[in-house]
């Protein structure tokens, strides 16, 4: 892997800094206060290639992958205008439909998730499951007369929903046990279920977090779909990735971009809260110079960006395993960038509120928000405890808590 960054890089890093400029912290402030999306920024962005350059040429996308995608949220983030749907939509959905999905399907969607016209959320969380993947019990099973799937279960903390076109779904096939009884097999499956689908049912949570993109509880009733909504299509297709015996690959080919993006969103924040508080202390003089030339001011915000920088470089790292269809050496890889940005977005945004004092928790200075914020890289889209799990027992291979 490439230790400094190529002049493509380069060259795109700066072009999304200057679109991020042009709309600003202030645009996305004020969208939210409104109840309104960025769409504007949203529909730019795609005019400009950003939101698909990770999907494949022949679709319509920019032919990189997570390395580029990354790139985007992280400077339109360091611009304080970061697109949260740009994790979900292009990133995990597009990379497993890319990957996975049926002819049909990649037609159908990856054209409209690269040029913003369509977007889709992602579901994997359940209310009694947390970070326990083997206990979803979100169960698909088959309708004998007509070959239709019938899903049936409920997901939290789903981003989106109220304005992507369909969800990626994870679930569990039913199969019958020799008694007689039905049970979800250990192996999941996704399945993309359009919005307005009958008995898919969302109600929003209501959360004390300002941001655009709302999140939703699940419920879904026997939700009928077509036997051409099962991410690869059916066992004909299990050789090429697709189908009821591949889902856990697909799953983690899209987990692993999550998390890098995860870590992108916590760099970008924890950059832009850093420049305001370089900037304020390089002007803020309360004695004879500025606050900024002070080491118990200056050591702790050098410190905040050695950290954001050492947590790039692994999220770097994570991008291009991910982008060699390492998926393996990418897991690992991903979980300790999410980690590490996740930790080192927290203490940039502290600094930064400590370092404005009073003026760090006022609307004029916009720091106060991203306290809570920044709170959420420590939790989604999965917790530091369960990333420190995953590093001892598959990296340092001590043996289970759980």
């Amino acid at each position: 892997m490439p230790v400094i960054e190529s002049e493509e890089h380069k060259a795109l890093r700066a072009a999304v800094a200057a679109l991020g400029r042009r709309y600003g912290r202030d645009y996305l402030t004020n969208a939210v206060s409104s109840g309104r999306h960025p769409t504007e920024l949203w529909a730019e962005a795609a005019e400009l290639g950003y939101l698909g350059v990770n999907l494949p040429e022949e679709y319509g996308g920019g032919g990189g992958g997570i390395s580029e995608l990354s790139i985007v949220l992280e400077e339109l983030g360091a611009a304080g205008c970061p697109l949260l749907m740009l994790v979900v939509s292009p990133a995990i959905c597009g990379t497993v439909i890319a990957r996975f999905g049926t002819e049909e399907q990649k037609r159908e969607w990856l054209p409209a998730l690269s040029d913003g016209t369509r977007t889709m959320a992602f579901g994997i969380t359940e209310p009694d499951a947390g970070s326990n993947s083997h206990r979803i019990t979100t169960t698909a099973r088959r309708d004998a007369d007509t070959g239709d799937w019938l899903l049936t279960g409920r997901k939290v903390f789903v981003s989106g929903v109220d304005t992507a076109d369909a969800t990626l779904i994870v679930g569990r096939t039913e199969t019958v046990s020799a008694a007689g009884g039905r049970t979800g097999n250990l192996k999941p499956c996704l399945f993309i279920v359009p919005r307005d689908t009958e008995g898919f049912q969302r109600h929003a949570i209501d959360m004390e977090l300002n941001a655009s993109e709302r999140q939703f509880e699940l419920v879904l009733d026997d939700v009928r779909l077509p036997a051409g909504a099962l991410v690869g299509g059916g066992p004909s297709h299990a050789s090429g990735g697709g189908g009821e015996d591949a889902g856990l690959l697909q799953l983690f080919a899209g987990l692993n971009p999550e998390r890098i993006m995860g870590a992108a969103f916590a760099i970008g924040m924890g950059r832009y809260a850093l420049a305001r508080a370089v900037e304020y202390a390089r002007e803020r003089t309360v004695w004879k110079v500025p606050i900024g030339a002070h080491q118990a001011i200056a050591h702790p915000l050098a410190q905040a960006h050695i950290e954001l920088e050492m947590a790039r470089l692994m999220m770097q790292k994570a991008a291009h395993l991910c982008d060699a269809g390492d998926d393996i050496g990418a897991g690992e890889a991903a979980n300790m960038a999410k980690y590490a940005a996740g930790e080192a977005c927290v203490k940039a945004v502290d600094q930064a509120v400590h370092t404005l004092g009073g003026n760090g928790l006022t609307r004029e200075y916009g720091l106060a928000s991203l306290i809570t914020a920044a709170r959420v890289s420590r939790i989604a889209p999965v917790s530091r405890e369960m990333i420190l799990n995953y590093v001892s027992h598959q990296t340092l291979g001590l043996p289970k808590s759980y």
